[in-house]
């Protein structure tokens, strides 16, 4: 199976295009998912002015922008249409009125933006995600039913689903119809100091190299194949050990997941 190998380009996020490109080549990839946030070199208000002539500078190395991770605001869908990416990266955040009112809330913004997918040809991709966020593909499709199929997509995420105690043999036929872009990292749990008197011990995630986590990548592509889907693979350069650089730690994990694909 062939598929697009890219990466997540938030641990240099304020690069420009051609310096960005160069590196995300370098490292042996040919697509990147941009951030597009305040804290980035494109921005969501400079996004419309930004975003096409960064995406060119991409391309002119050789990598495609598969997707932004970004808000549902239409500057963005105009910017996105304009430079020619085909979809918008968000995930389903959790309030302190609790999962039920929060993901009814998240609903009513997807509805907000179905107009929007439908005029400027920009999917929305959900993503799992662990803690404060819908974390379950279950979850995720929920969010999604009856929302048209083609313009609302799946972001399945190794590491979050693993964190869900979900199984990919499942959770990936589950959004086999809607899946857009597979997201790679990895991940197990650290104890924590206690806290107070509470019995049992106190956990958290903590980001490993694809070969040391919970996630079975070898499983991953299994199932993709048996799938037959072709699409986006992204690693999103998550590592919460900071002693190696994550630009080695990328390379590592790219050619692990070649080899867990072929």
């Amino acid at each position: 199976m062939t598929y697009l190998w890219s990466v997540f380009t938030k641990p240099w996020s304020a690069l420009p295009g051609d310096e960005l490109g160069k590196l995300v080549a370098g490292l042996g990839f040919s697509g990147a998912e941009v951030p597009v946030r305040d804290s980035a070199y494109v921005t969501p208000a400079e996004a419309e002015r930004l975003l096409p002539p960064f995406a060119a500078r991409l391309r002119a190395e050789g990598v495609d922008v598969i997707s932004v991770a970004s808000g549902l605001d239409e500057p963005v869908f105009a910017a996105c249409r304009a430079a020619d990416v085909p979809m918008i990266r968000v995930m389903a955040e959790l309030g302190p009125d609790g999962y039920t009112a929060s993901a009814h809330r998240f609903r009513r913004r997807l509805e907000a933006a179905a107009p929007l997918v439908k005029r400027y040809g920009v999917q929305v991709g959900v993503q799992p995600h662990h803690g404060r966020f819908v974390s379950s593909a279950l979850g995720v499709m929920d969010l999604l039913d009856g929302l048209p199929t083609e313009g609302f997509r799946v972001v399945w995420d190794a590491a979050h689903d693993a964190l869900a105690g979900d199984d990919p043999g499942v959770t990936l036929p589950l959004v086999a119809d809607r899946l857009g872009i597979v997201n790679l990292k990895n991940v197990v749990h650290v104890p924590v100091e206690p806290a107070g008197q509470s019995v049992g011990g106190h956990w958290k995630p903590w980001f490993v190299p694809g070969a040391e986590g919970l996630s079975n990548w070898s499983a991953v592509f299994d199932r993709l194949a048996a799938m037959g889907w072709a699409g986006p693979v992204c690693l999103s350069g998550q590592y919460s050990d900071p002693s190696v650089p994550v630009e080695e730690r990328l390379v590592t994990d790219l050619a692990a997941a070649r080899a867990a694909s072929a």
